[in-house]
């Protein structure tokens, strides 16, 4: 199984792409799709939108999985994480997928990390986990840890699904 894992971001979006093999998950690809603050929120949309799209061309998935909404600092800054996150689910619908939410709490918990563990944090508990270090920002390492999340949870996902 091969999963994309999305941390939406207004200006770092991160991906991290993560295939499950014989019980083992491995790591394929990690990234980010990077704007600037000074841009326009459209223009910024458009780059992260056509970013995300770039890596589903360029990759076979069987599942997406994004960061769930949660409390945010002030309701601007969720609205525009909001808007990120919007246009990353869109992305995915546009290449057939349903973007599976997971809140930070069950990511942490379900690669091992304590639930309030920082970005680094995450980023020590993934490269024991497997076996290498996660290339690129925090952002990557976020997205990779949604989408072994996803794998830990994918099972359960597809009993769930309506028929």
């Amino acid at each position: 199984m091969r999963v994309l894992g999305i941390d939406p971001g207004s200006t770092v979006t991160g991906f991290g792409i993560v295939e499950k093999r014989r019980g083992r998950v491995h790591l394929i690809e990690s990234g980010c799709v990077r704007t600037q603050a000074a841009w326009d929120m459209g223009e910024r949309l458009k780059v992260i939108h056509e970013g995300l799209a770039e890596v589903f061309a360029r990759h076979t998935l069987d599942a997406v999985a994004i960061e769930a909404v949660f409390k945010h600092k002030s309701s601007a800054s969720a609205l525009t994480l909001g808007q990120a996150r919007g246009v990353a689910i869109l992305a995915a619908a546009q290449a057939g997928f349903v973007a599976h939410p997971y809140n930070p709490m069950t990511v942490k918990r379900s690669i091992g990390a304590h639930g309030r563990a920082d970005k680094h944090a995450v980023r020590k508990v993934l490269t024991l986990l497997l076996g290498e270090e996660i290339p690129g920002p925090l952002d990557a390492s976020d997205a990779v840890a949604i989408a072994v999340t996803h794998c830990a949870h994918a099972r359960r996902v597809a009993l769930t699904r309506p028929a």
